[in-house]
């Protein structure tokens, strides 16, 4: 028997539909658990009509109670900020489907491997911070003294930054970014998203306040159209979250339209998650 093909970890073109079908139809085998999540996350193959792919699964059996997040959801908000973020066109969440598997219902991931040494996220002994960076806050160091938390000015992070911003989301850690050896950047870990209500929490504040992209405003603009009449986004959508929520989505992203901004943490929530990375 020939060895199966295999889908590349890096330079996926996450809009080739054949990754999503690889992932929905294939045979998942648990190869072993990722040791850091917070909830049940297991490292698979999939594989299909000979071809096979890393790819993550998180059963819904796995998830931890909430209190902010309806039990047993995570996994179906993990698939659509995948697609929402197809609908954008910018492809920053790898593909992701709903499926059964060896542990019953969960969400199933393409893995992405990340390129090492591409610096997003440093701590700079700086009042402010040198071109090229954007500033989040000050944190405290190991030795007890404060320095400058600060990430990229980079058009990917930007991106990811309104994504966020219209999925709500209230875990944007530095260890979800995933920049790849072809220079695409990726963020994974959505189970807290879509929330009815504010909860934006994120390490991409950098650009809060600022004018948003005249490419964001398009992307917005095509999204609010895509969210305004019945079809296939708000059909998708209406399975995996609730109408209140897919109604805060739309008002979100009207909201982030009407003022022409990037926005600012609102201080009811904790604006930066913990740990940070």
């Amino acid at each position: 028997m020939s060895a199966p093909e295999r889908i590349p970890s890096r330079g996926v073109t996450t809009t080739d539909p054949a990754h999503a079908d690889l992932l929905a139809h294939g045979e998942l085998t648990v190869r072993g658990r990722i040791r850091d999540a917070s909830n049940a996350a297991l490292y698979c193959t999939v594989a299909h009509e000979g071809r096979e792919a890393a790819c993550v699964y998180k059963p819904v059996a796995g998830e931890r109670p909430l209190w902010d997040f309806p039990d047993g959801t995570l996994a179906r908000r993990e698939v659509a900020a995948y697609e929402v973020s197809r609908a954008t066109g910018w492809d920053l969440v790898p593909p992701t489907v709903l499926r059964e598997g060896p542990y019953g219902e969960g969400m199933c991931q393409l893995w992405i491997e990340a390129a090492p040494g591409s610096e997003l996220l440093a701590l700079v002994d700086a009042e402010e911070p040198e071109p090229g960076w954007k500033a989040i806050g000050f944190a405290e160091t190991g030795e007890g003294r404060p320095a400058l938390l600060v990430h990229a000015d980079d058009a990917r992070l930007r991106r990811l930054a309104v994504l966020d911003a219209v999925i709500n989301n209230a875990d944007r850690k530095g260890g979800h970014l995933l920049p790849t050896a072809d220079g695409r950047l990726y963020g994974i870990d959505h189970g807290v998203t879509f929330n009815a209500e504010d909860k934006l929490r994120t390490l991409l504040w950098g650009w809060a306040g600022e004018p948003l992209t005249a490419e964001a405003v398009d992307v917005l603009q095509g999204l609010q159209r895509a969210l305004e009449a019945p079809g296939q986004l708000t059909g998708t959508l209406a399975a995996l979250i609730t109408a209140a929520e897919l109604d805060a989505t739309r008002a979100r992203v009207d909201a982030l339209l009407a003022s022409g901004k990037h926005p600012e943490p609102g201080g009811e929530w904790p604006a930066i998650p913990w740990p940070p990375v």
